[in-house]
């Protein structure tokens, strides 16, 4: 009886758990793809892509408190294979950091792997660089196969992992931290070089 009584308790106790997860699922699309390409150039393949969100009140007030956010994009490129899993040709990720300076009261964008950074005078404008990236090399250009067909994964989010720890504690309980696009798939045939 107590057995049984036990074996209830965690049933229930797993299910409200599952059914706890499911509504932070269906939250998470919030970022539109509204572009996505592959370019062939002597560098290598660049991804050419454009995104459409908002940022919520919560985020503009981290940023106006000098929070930065880190919006990443990842890329994950593949070809085929009838006969066994896909083979992976090529991944790539970027992350563009959105921060403000109070003293200078100057918004700045800083692309990972660069040592540059832009400065803005409106935080509508730094956004935009996260909308709309510059094309990045995503593949060296012997990656893909000439002929090849492969398809394309792509994703932007806003990565909680990178803030401060007291922020991505808070971000696990609130939705206004969850920005982020479902997959996107696409094909390309290599025919550059």
């Amino acid at each position: 009886m107590i057995r049984r009584t036990l074996l209830s308790f965690w049933l229930i106790a797993a299910l409200a758990f599952f059914l706890g997860l499911a509504p932070l699922a269906s939250h998470a699309a919030e970022v539109e793809i509204a572009e996505a390409r592959l370019e062939y150039t002597d560098e290598g393949y660049r991804l050419a892509a454009a995104f459409n969100f908002e940022l919520n009140r919560s985020l503009e007030s981290a940023i106006a408190r000098g929070i930065p956010l880190y919006f990443t994009t990842e890329v994950a490129i593949r070809r085929p294979r009838w006969y066994w899993l896909d083979e992976r040709a090529a991944s790539a990720t970027q992350t563009i950091r959105i921060s403000y300076n109070v003293l200078t009261r100057q918004y700045r964008a800083a692309i990972n792997g660069s040592n540059l950074q832009q400065g803005f005078d409106s935080l509508e404008d730094a956004i935009s660089l996260v909308r709309r990236p510059g094309r990045w090399v995503v593949a060296p250009p012997d990656a893909l196969k000439p002929g090849e067909t492969y398809t394309v994964a792509l994703r932007m989010e806003l990565d909680v992992a990178q803030l401060p720890k007291p922020f991505q504690v808070h971000s696990i309980n609130s939705s206004d931290w969850r920005l982020s696009s479902d997959w996107r798939y696409f094909t390309y045939r290599a025919d550059g070089k």
